[in-house]
């Protein structure tokens, strides 16, 4: 017998009667979608972000919101170049770049969020800002992955407090918003985070200050919008000494005021600045194509819940030749559930969610060929069957895989150094061969930009672990940072892959070694 790896499977129960799941139509396997469902719920960044937390005379949402903007500035809807690309990594050294508030955001997101290859920098900028609206009260923007990062740095076209009008209004264009829309994209920009003195002494003069903020809240509001209005604004871009850099005057006046009494409506406001932001973050350049937008989570779906102890969740599968197991599958209940933390997003859309782990033996002969859910309440209903679709969770292939039970996290005592042993089982003999293609998110570089590690490997014959079931086994050490690997085995004349194995949902058994 193989023991295959164990299945998570979550069941995300809505606390509102009559949810509507837009998103059931979900295939699985999209590791892109997938992913990007998890990192929006469940993801750490979301503590970084939640109750919008202060930092540095400011908040951390504030500098995430500024940090997606000027990268996204770069973008000239004339030719289609440049947008959010995570150029920013490569821009820092420019004046309108300035500030520490940068770097930290982009540390952020390198230390906190497990980068993918189909997730990278800019994605997880973009998820940034919608996290930063979010966690500070405001709109829930739905969010897209897709974007690609930028190897070079992109054209300085940020806006500066010192230009007129009409270089504003030109940039905004360019960018792809219209007048209206750019006094819309300022005043949600402005409703968080402020000046920093030192690093615009020209705006904020009063050395005494260290950071001057927009507004008298630091919640995602219209306060900015309604001080403004009111005269009794404290934003220095409206009302500072220099009336050069009085740049939100010019804008936020620049219709007689219309747009911004439009705005006291805090529904207006909200959602303007929902739809602003998304096109904002949306703003890649040309030829690159975003996925589908999650706003809700891809996990299967109970409507109406109830707090339920007689639930039961069980995972069937069928074998691949037909005969070992009856038409209705082989079973394995739930070996247990914990709560899952749906983060900034579940809490306001009101979700909870239980996270059932199933560990299947499955008979290496007979194998595998999909597996699916049954879910039943046991109160006489008719069970809720989970079968991606009607087709079930497929397995494409069976000849080349992780074997999580054999593979180990490994500690060495004395020396502190983790690392990863894998072991790959192979359907076949000592003669054919593995190799694996790592992706590391986690950079040496010690300041931006941020790049990742991609190696491959060849995986070497594994003497500890003998043939068993028709499996030889191959094994390789990788760093514990790594969080995707493509596996390719080559059996006799046939080639097998399996490809975005995610290393960030694996439990592999944990070995200490004193050495």
């Amino acid at each position: 017998m193989l023991q295959y790896p164990s299945i998570s499977y979550a069941i995300i129960t809505f606390g509102l009667a009559g949810w509507v799941h837009s998103l059931s139509t979900f295939q699985w396997p999209n590791p892109q979608l997938a992913y990007t469902d998890k990192l929006i719920y469940e993801s750490g960044l979301n503590l970084l972000a939640q109750g919008c937390p202060s930092r540095d005379n400011t908040t951390v949402p504030a500098q995430w919101l500024r940090i997606a903007y000027h990268d996204m500035s770069t973008h000239d809807v004339d030719d289609g170049t440049g947008g959010l690309d995570a150029s920013i990594q490569f821009e820092l050294d420019r004046p309108q770049n300035i500030g520490q508030g940068m770097f930290d955001s982009l540390n952020d997101f390198r230390n906190f969020l497990f980068a993918a290859p189909f997730f990278g920098m800019a994605d997880t900028i973009a998820l940034g800002a919608v996290l930063a609206v979010a966690g500070c009260g405001g709109p829930l923007i739905p969010f897209s992955a897709g974007r690609v990062d930028a190897t070079e740095a992109g054209p300085a076209t940020v806006p500066e407090p010192q230009q007129d009008l009409a270089s504003h209004t030109e940039a905004f264009r360019r960018q792809g918003f219209t007048p209206t829309e750019m006094i819309g994209l300022v005043a949600c920009g402005h409703t968080l985070g402020g000046v920093r003195q030192v690093d615009f002494p020209l705006v904020v003069t009063d050395t005494e200050v260290d950071v001057q903020t927009f507004d008298t809240t630091t919640n995602f509001d219209n306060v900015v919008v309604s001080e403004y209005l009111q005269n009794t604004t404290q934003n220095i871009l409206v009302v500072g000494p220099n009336v050069t850099t009085r740049s939100d005057f010019r804008i936020f006046s620049s219709d007689g005021n219309v747009t911004m009494q439009s705005f006291l409506s805090s529904d207006t406001f909200n959602e303007t600045c929902g739809n602003l932001i998304e096109r904002m973050i949306n703003t890649v350049p040309g030829g690159v194509t975003l996925a589908q937008p999650i706003s809700e989570p891809f996990d299967y779906v109970i409507i109406n819940p109830s707090d339920n102890p007689s639930r039961t969740v069980t995972m069937l599968w069928a074998d691949r030749q037909g005969s070992s197991c009856p038409s209705s599958g082989c079973t394995s209940p739930s070996t247990g559930s914990l709560q899952a933390s749906l983060g900034i997003f579940g809490g306001i859309q009101g979700l909870t969610a239980d996270r059932n782990t199933f560990n299947a033996t499955i008979n290496a002969t007979t194998s595998i060929s999909k597996f699916w859910f049954e879910i039943n309440e046991n109160d006489g209903s008719d069970p809720v069957v989970v079968d991606n679709g009607g087709s079930g969770f497929v397995i494409e292939q069976d000849s080349v895989f992780i074997d999580n039970s054999r593979s180990k996290f490994v500690f060495l005592t004395v020396s502190e150094i983790s690392y990863q042993r894998l072991v790959v089982a192979v359907r076949g003999d000592a003669s054919s061969s593995v190799s694996i293609t790592t992706f590391d998110p986690h950079s040496d570089a010690s300041t931006p930009p941020y790049l990742p590690t991609i190696m491959t490997t060849n995986l070497q014959l594994d003497d500890s672990n003998p043939v068993e079931g028709g499996y030889t086994f191959f094994t390789a050490n990788v760093t514990g940072t790594v969080t995707f690997l493509n596996i390719s085995g080559n059996v006799g004349d046939v080639s097998y892959a399996q490809e975005n194995f995610d290393m960030t949902v694996v439990d592999f058994p944990f070995a200490q070694i004193s050495q």
